[in-house]
């Protein structure tokens, strides 16, 4: 009997997909329980209007991201910082203050653990760094740190 399956099933498949069951195994254990439901005309529609509908988000995702990323690549960022008299940072720059500065320039959203810098910011100058925008999109950036 072939089914659709509502929820993740251990040694069977994950949920929303088509599997093929014994009878018994499905009506006895997997339609009581509402682990699945029988593939027939309404139920495979269903299946197509997810997985449609899945990919559309992802596609939109990916087309947001390739905007973003050339909207950011190459771009230079300049922060400033307050330093001792030796010329090092009270602290460092970080991936959050990055993320900040990207969004007030750009209004671009970026999770700060999205972002890769080479080396830790202790100290004036410019350094690179990566926003990963999606998996596989990666956009090359600037930090340019100067003096408050």
């Amino acid at each position: 009997m072939k089914v659709v399956l509502k929820q993740d099933v251990k040694k069977l498949g994950k949920k929303g997909e088509l599997v093929e069951t014994s009878d018994g195994y499905a009506r006895n254990y997997l339609f009581p329980r509402d682990l699945a439901m029988q593939a027939n005309n309404q139920a495979m529609n269903e299946l197509k209007n997810a997985e449609s509908s899945k990919q559309f988000k992802i596609d939109t995702q990916v087309k947001e991201a390739t905007a973003n990323k050339e909207r950011l690549e190459g771009k230079i960022f300049k922060m400033t910082a307050k330093a001792g008299s030796n010329g090092k940072l009270f602290g460092s720059v970080t991936a959050k203050e990055i993320s900040q500065e990207i969004k007030k320039q750009y209004n671009i959203i970026v999770d700060k653990r999205k972002i890769t810098l080479d080396t830790d910011i202790k100290a004036f100058g410019t350094y690179n760094a990566s926003v990963k925008l999606y998996n596989g999109i990666v956009a090359n950036i600037k930090v340019q740190v100067s003096e408050a």
